[in-house]
């Protein structure tokens, strides 16, 4: 077994090139805030990732983002009864596929949204609550186009799913 060890955190192209030499790669499936922050241009108050609890190179990622009553949101979201917004429950989703796309072989640049269709919202989020995000990705173009299928849940109920879709600008 080749245990294989990039000093780019942006690069997953090592490992893809052991897998092609048809040697045995240790993949990083877990990554930290401190890792994220690697990874992602995001920042306070708009890093909505705590971490990555699975990453498949060049397939899926799941993140998971506590959620707490201090955070600036809610003080007018709504006063009494706060509750996360949807645009920040899909920009956390973003995040976590921004952690896929961002490692992609031939990939570089800032992933942007470009669209954000079938985007549904099950059930509100509240602070105490974990949200357990999954994006999956379905296509990818030029390698500057990504379509993501993105669920998220709170205790195992489904929260908001949708597709995204990102842009890469240099």
């Amino acid at each position: 077994m080749t245990t294989v060890v990039s000093t780019n955190p942006n690069s997953s192209t090592a490992p893809a090139a052991a897998i092609a030499a048809g040697e045995d790669a240790l993949v990083k499936t877990t990554y930290s805030v401190e890792e994220i922050q690697k990874l992602l241009p995001h920042r306070y108050p708009f890093a909505l990732v705590d971490r990555i609890i699975d990453y498949v190179p060049g397939e899926k990622a799941t993140g998971i983002k506590n959620v707490t009553f201090n955070e600036p949101q809610f003080q007018g979201h709504f006063p009494g009864r706060p509750i996360m917004p949807g645009v920040l429950i899909v920009e956390a989703m973003a995040q976590v596929g921004g952690i896929v796309l961002t490692q992609m072989p031939g990939v570089d640049g800032l992933c942007m949204f470009a669209g954000i269709d079938k985007v549904r919202f099950r059930r509100p989020v509240v602070p105490g609550d974990q949200l357990v995000m999954t994006v999956t990705l379905l296509a990818i173009k030029r390698q500057r186009f990504g379509k993501m299928q993105a669920r998220a849940e709170v205790d195992g109920q489904l929260v908001c799913e949708g597709e995204l879709m990102f842009s890469v600008v240099d």
